[in-house]
C-alpha cells in the first residue's frame, strides 16, 4: 500500500503524467498515475492519497466529477486541478468544489511542485458545495495575470464584500463585474451597472437614488434609482474615481448603513446591495490631490482585483482574435474568417492602447471588411498600423520562456536545436523582408557573411525564398 505521502496525478495525457511522476519522484514524493478517473475511484477501494494532481477535462469521469466524489468521501485530502483550458468557468467550478489550488497548462514544473509541497501540508478540510452548470462566459486568458483574476473571483464566489477593480480602459473590467456577480450568492439577484463618468453631474445623484414627484423641475413621477434597482443584488458602479466629491459624502453613508434618502424625500429607504467599483484612475493619487474622500476610498477598497491591459498578456492575443473572429461571424450569420501567421504576429505586436474593447472591435471590422477567408496583413485596418508596436523588452523572451516550458511538459527533449531553427529562420525573414530580397545587405545587417546566410537559409529549407538584383 502507498505511503500516508502518496501524490496522485491522475491525467490522460501520459507526458504529463512522466513530467510529474519525475518531477516528484525526485525530490522523494512518492506518488501513483492514473490515466482515467475511474481507474482512481477504483483504487479508493484499497489505499488513500495525501493530494491529488487532475487534470479537469477527461474521456469518462471528468476531473470536475472526480473532485465532487473525493470531497465527498475524502473532504480533507487537497485536489489540485490541472486544465489546458484555462478559462473563467473552470477555475470558479474547480474552487467551488472545493479545490485546494488552480493550476493552468502548460505549468512550471517547480511551480507544481510548490504547490504540492503546500498541499501536503495541508490540514484543514472544506465544506463547500459541488460545482453547479455555469453559462459560457467571454472572460478568456492564458496569461499568468489572467489566471490570478480568475482564480480571486473564485475565491470570491461565496463572498458579499465590496470590490474595487482597477485598469485600463476597455480591460473589460464590467466583464469581471459580472463575473463575480454571476458567481456569488447574489446571482439570482439583479445586476445593475452605472457609468457614473457618463452621467451628467446634475442628474447623477438622482440616477444613484431615485427621486419623487415634484422634487425638482421635470420630476413628473416618483422614481426609483440605480440602489434600489440593485437591491438584493449588485451594484457596479463604473469610473467611480469621476464621482463628484458631493456625491462621494452620500454614497460613503450608503456604504456605511445601507440607507438613504431619494431625491426630494424624507423617509429612509433600506437596501441590501453588494458594490463593486471600477476605475481606470490611480485613487490613491486622486486622494491625495483631494479629489477622492479617503474615507470612501478604503470603504470600496475591501479586496482589490487588478486587470491587466492586454500589452500585458500578449499570449492570449491569438486566442481572443479566434473567439471574436468567431462571436462576430455568429452575429453576421457568416462563415468565420482565419488570420494569416504573419497577421496574427502583427496583432500580437501592435500596442493595443484600448486594449480588448479595441481588439473586438477590429475583430469586427476584419470579419465585415476583409476580402479573402483568410485575414493578411494588408487587411488590417490603416489607423491600426499607424500605431506603435511593441515587440521590445522582456516580451518575447518571455514567450521563448512559454514555448520552452510547454515543450518540456509535453516530455519532449532536444528542444534547442528546433528552436534555435525557428529563431534564425525568424531573423532571417525579417532581415531579407527589409532589404527587399537583398542577401548580401541582409547578411550584413544579421553580422554574417553572404557564404553564410547562403548556408542557412539551405540548411533551414528556405530555398524558395527569392533573391534580389545585387546590382541595384
Amino acid at each position: 500500500m502507498p505511503k500516508p505521502s502518496c501524490v496522485w496525478i491522475i491525467d490522460d495525457d501520459r507526458s504529463i503524467r512522466w513530467v510529474l511522476e519525475k518531477a516528484l519522484l525526485r525530490e522523494d514524493i512518492p506518488c501513483m498515475t492514473f490515466s482515467a478517473a475511474s481507474d482512481a475511484l477504483r483504487e479508493l477501494e484499497r489505499s488513500q492519497p495525501a493530494v491529488v494532481l487532475s487534470d479537469i477535462r477527461m474521456p469518462g469521469v471528468s476531473g470536475l466529477e472526480l473532485l465532487q466524489a473525493l470531497k465527498e468521501r475524502l473532504p480533507k485530502v487537497p485536489v489540485i486541478i490541472m486544465t489546458a483550458y484555462s478559462d473563467l468557468d473552470s477555475a470558479v467550478a474547480a474552487f467551488q468544489g472545493g479545490a485546494f489550488e488552480y493550476l493552468p497548462k502548460p505549468f512550471d514544473v517547480d511551480q507544481a511542485l510548490e504547490l504540492v509541497r503546500r498541499a501536503l501540508a495541508e490540514n484543514a478540510s472544506r465544506d463547500t458545495p459541488a460545482p453547479s452548470e455555469a453559462p459560457m462566459t467571454e472572460m478568456l486568458g492564458q496569461a499568468p495575470a489572467m489566471q490570478e483574476v480568475f482564480r480571486a473571483i473564485g475565491r470570491l464566489s461565496q463572498s458579499h464584500a465590496t470590490v474595487l477593480i482597477t485598469g485600463e480602459s476597455g480591460s473589460g473590467k464590467e466583464l469581471v463585474a459580472r463575473a463575480l456577480h454571476r458567481h456569488s450568492p447574489r446571482a439570482t439577484g439583479p445586476f445593475i451597472a452605472l457609468n457614473t463618468a457618463a452621467i451628467p453631474k446634475d442628474l447623477l445623484e438622482s440616477e444613484l437614488f431615485g427621486h419623487e414627484r415634484g422634487a425638482f423641475t421635470g420630476a413628473a413621477a416618483q422614481r426609483r434609482g440605480r440602489f434600489e434597482q440593485a437591491d438584493g443584488g449588485t451594484l457596479f458602479l463604473d469610473e467611480i474615481g469621476d464621482m463628484p466629491s458631493e456625491l462621494q459624502t452620500r454614497l460613503l453613508r450608503v456604504l456605511s448603513d445601507g440607507q438613504f434618502y431619494r431625491v426630494g424625500g424624507h423617509t429612509p429607504i433600506k437596501v441590501n446591495v453588494r458594490v463593486i467599483a471600477a476605475t481606470h484612475q490611480d485613487l490613491e493619487v486622486r486622494v491625495r490631490e483631494g479629489l477622492f474622500r479617503e474615507d470612501l476610498f478604503h470603504r470600496l477598497n475591501v479586496i482589490r482585483l487588478r486587470l491587466p491591459a492586454l500589452r500585458e498578456r500578449r499570449e492570449d492575443i491569438p486566442l481572443l482574435v479566434r473567439h471574436f473572429m468567431q462571436k462576430s461571424a455568429r452575429e453576421l450569420g457568416v462563415e468565420a474568417k482565419g488570420v494569416s501567421e504573419a497577421a496574427m504576429k502583427t496583432l500580437v505586436n501592435l500596442s493595443w492602447s484600448g486594449n480588448v474593447r479595441q481588439l473586438e472591435n477590429v475583430c469586427h471590422y476584419l470579419t465585415v471588411m476583409a476580402p479573402g477567408q483568410v485575414v493578411e496583413v494588408s487587411d488590417l485596418p490603416a489607423d491600426l498600423m499607424q500605431g506603435p508596436t511593441e515587440p521590445v523588452g522582456g516580451d518575447w523572451l518571455q514567450s521563448l520562456a512559454a514555448e520552452a516550458g510547454a515543450r518540456l511538459a509535453r516530455g519532449e527533449a532536444a528542444i534547442l536545436d528546433e528552436l534555435t531553427q525557428a529563431y534564425e529562420k525568424t531573423l532571417i525573414e525579417v532581415a531579407l523582408r527589409h532589404t527587399g530580397g537583398r542577401r548580401i545587405e541582409a547578411a550584413h545587417l544579421l553580422g554574417w557573411g553572404r557564404n553564410t546566410l547562403t548556408r542557412k537559409i539551405h540548411e533551414l529549407g528556405m530555398d524558395a525564398v527569392p533573391e534580389a538584383d545585387e546590382t541595384r
